[in-house]
C-alpha cells in the first residue's frame, strides 16, 4: 500500500465496540468483573487519530455490538456469548441505550453501524454506508484485536478496502493473545501505532 496516494477525505477511523457497556464500570462488563487496563486506555490513545482525521475531512464511523431485544425486552443471546458471558442481561447492549454507545471521549461518529456478531460486516449495512461516503481506506482499531478487529479486518480485506490496523488502539483481554492477533492481520492489512497514524494523517 502507498501509504503517500491515500486520500484522507475517502478514508475512514473505524472504531469495533468502544462501547459503555464494554469499557465503563457502570457498564455490562464492569458490573460482570470484566476489565482490562488495557481496554481502558484505548480510547485516550485513538482520539488524537480522529482528531487528525476529521481535521483532514476523514471520517470516523463507530461499530456497536448490539443484543437485538425480543418479546419483553429479553436479548436475544448466542449461546456461545452466554456461556462466555453468563452476566449479561435485558437492557445490556440494547439500541438506543447509554450502554449501547460509543465512550463519550469518541464521540461524536460520523456513521454508526449496529453489528450483532464478531465481524462488523456480518448482516449489517457498513458496507453500503462506506461506498456511500466514498471511502476506500479503513483505521481499525478497538476490541477486541481477536475477536471483532480481526473478523472485520479479513471481511474488509476481501471486500478491497485498503486496511491498517492501530496496533496500540486495539486491545484483547490477554496481552499475549492481542500481540498473536497483530502478527496474524499483518499478513493482510498495514499495522502501525496511533502516533505513526496520526503523523502520517497530519503530513498528508
Amino acid at each position: 500500500m502507498d501509504l503517500s496516494a491515500i486520500d484522507p477525505a475517502r478514508t475512514g477511523l473505524l472504531i469495533v465496540d468502544l462501547q459503555n457497556d464494554f469499557l465503563d464500570p457502570k457498564g455490562a462488563y464492569g458490573r460482570g468483573g470484566q476489565k482490562s487496563d488495557d481496554i481502558a486506555a484505548l480510547p485516550a490513545r485513538v482520539l488524537p487519530v480522529a482528531e487528525a482525521l476529521r481535521e483532514k475531512g476523514g471520517w470516523v464511523i463507530s461499530t456497536q455490538f448490539t443484543l437485538v431485544p425480543g418479546k419483553g425486552g429479553e436479548p436475544f443471546i448466542s449461546p456461545h456469548l452466554k456461556e462466555l458471558r453468563p452476566f449479561l442481561a435485558k437492557g445490556d447492549f440494547c439500541p438506543g441505550a447509554w450502554g449501547h454507545q460509543l465512550v463519550d471521549l469518541l464521540q461524536p461518529a460520523d456513521l454508526t453501524v449496529e453489528k450483532v456478531a464478531y465481524s462488523a460486516f456480518f448482516m449489517t449495512r457498513l458496507e453500503w454506508v462506506l461506498k456511500k461516503a466514498g471511502i476506500d481506506t479503513l483505521l481499525v482499531c478497538g476490541i477486541v484485536t481477536n475477536g471483532g478487529v480481526a473478523s472485520t479486518v479479513r471481511d474488509a480485506h476481501v471486500r478491497d478496502f485498503k486496511t491498517v490496523v492501530l496496533s496500540d488502539g486495539c486491545a484483547a483481554f490477554s496481552r499475549e493473545t492481542h500481540e498473536r492477533s497483530i502478527g496474524d492481520l499483518s499478513t493482510v492489512s498495514k499495522t502501525m501505532t496511533c502516533a505513526e497514524a496520526q503523523a502520517w494523517i497530519e503530513g498528508l
